[in-house]
C-alpha cells in the first residue's frame, strides 16, 4: 500500500508542474512588463572587429551623419553630458560614434559602420563583444529625450552593478 502511495506521489509530481506550465503558456499569462527603459532589437546585430577599439564593459553609440548639422552637435553634446553623469562609472562606458568614414571627435571612439541594420536617430547600447543590446529613440522632443536618457541612465547603472556583483 505505501508502494502504491509513493508511485504515486512521485507521478503527481510530476504531471502537476507540467500541466501548470503549459496552461500559463496557452492562456498568456506570462508578464509582458520589463525592468528595462530601452527597447531590445528585434534581430542580434553583431559588430564585426569591435575589439580593434579597445572598448570598455559598455559603450553608448550614435549613428554619426556625414555633415553634422546643429541637432547633431547637440546630440553630441547630450552624451557627453550623458557619460559626465556616470560619474564613478565613467570609466567603464565609452562613446563611440558609428560611421561611414574615419571620424575623429573629442571624448568619442569611431568605429566604421558600414551596414544598414540600425536606424540613424537612435542611441544603442553596446557590450564589450559588439553586440547591440538594446536601442533608445531619440526624437526631436528635448524633454522626451531627456527621459530617455535617464532610461539609458539607469539602464547602464544596473548592468553595471550586475557585472561588479558577478
Amino acid at each position: 500500500m505505501t508502494n502504491k502511495k509513493t508511485i504515486i506521489i512521485f507521478i503527481v509530481s510530476f504531471i502537476v508542474p507540467l500541466v501548470l506550465a503549459y496552461t500559463v503558456l496557452k492562456l498568456e499569462l506570462i508578464p509582458t512588463n520589463t525592468v528595462n527603459q530601452g527597447e531590445f532589437l528585434s534581430q542580434e546585430v553583431k559588430l564585426d572587429s569591435w575589439a580593434e577599439i579597445e572598448p570598455k564593459a559598455w559603450s553608448i553609440a550614435y549613428i554619426a551623419a556625414k555633415q553634422c548639422n546643429e541637432k547633431c552637435i547637440s546630440r553630441r553634446a547630450e552624451l557627453k553630458n550623458l557619460h559626465l553623469a556616470l560619474g564613478k562609472n565613467q570609466g567603464k562606458v565609452d562613446l563611440v560614434l558609428l560611421g561611414k568614414d574615419e571620424l575623429t571627435e573629442d571624448g568619442f571612439k569611431n568605429y566604421v559602420y558600414n551596414n544598414n541594420q540600425l536606424k540613424q536617430d537612435a542611441l544603442y547600447l553596446v557590450d564589450h563583444m559588439g553586440l547591440v543590446v538594446l536601442v533608445y529613440p531619440i526624437t526631436d522632443d528635448e524633454q522626451i529625450n531627456r527621459m530617455t536618457n535617464k532610461g539609458l541612465m539607469k539602464d547602464l547603472k544596473k548592468l553595471l552593478n550586475y557585472a561588479r556583483s558577478s
